[in-house]
């Protein structure tokens, strides 16, 4: 169970990463801002880790947001995913306001679950 937490939480890392760069730059209120959210966060070291691997890698933000999702949806339904969302809000919000680019990042994340965990409970149901 812990190292299902463990990868929950570098997910989120690597999540914050495709909303810290969906605009084209990581910007220095967007790190700082992650670094207030992470000082006194349980998992705060394992976010930070994912987030600087990918800054590191300058991945791919499509093939990192679709490994997320992936991830999420094996894991399943979870009220982590609340915390996901306000995160992504809290970086969105550091530089310049809310970028379109990053509204849909965070909207999209919040349907890809709700749409993929209501498919998973209708089938679940099917007689």
């Amino acid at each position: 169970m812990m190292r299902d937490q463990e990868k929950l939480y570098e997910t989120l890392g690597e999540l914050l990463y495709v909303v810290a760069k969906v605009d084209g730059v990581i910007q220095d209120e967007e790190v700082a801002s992650l670094n207030k959210l992470l000082e006194k966060h349980p998992w705060g070291k394992e976010v930070q880790w994912s987030f600087n691997y990918e800054v590191a890698k300058n991945s791919s933000m499509e093939e990192i947001y679709h490994k997320v999702v992936s991830y999420c949806h094996s894991h399943g339904p979870s009220p982590i995913y609340q915390e996901f969302i306000d995160a992504m809000n809290t970086i969105a919000e550091a530089a310049n306001g809310v970028e379109d680019s990053e509204t849909e990042i965070i909207e999209s994340f919040s349907a890809d679950l709700m749409e993929r965990f209501r498919k998973d409970i209708e089938k679940r149901y099917e007689v």
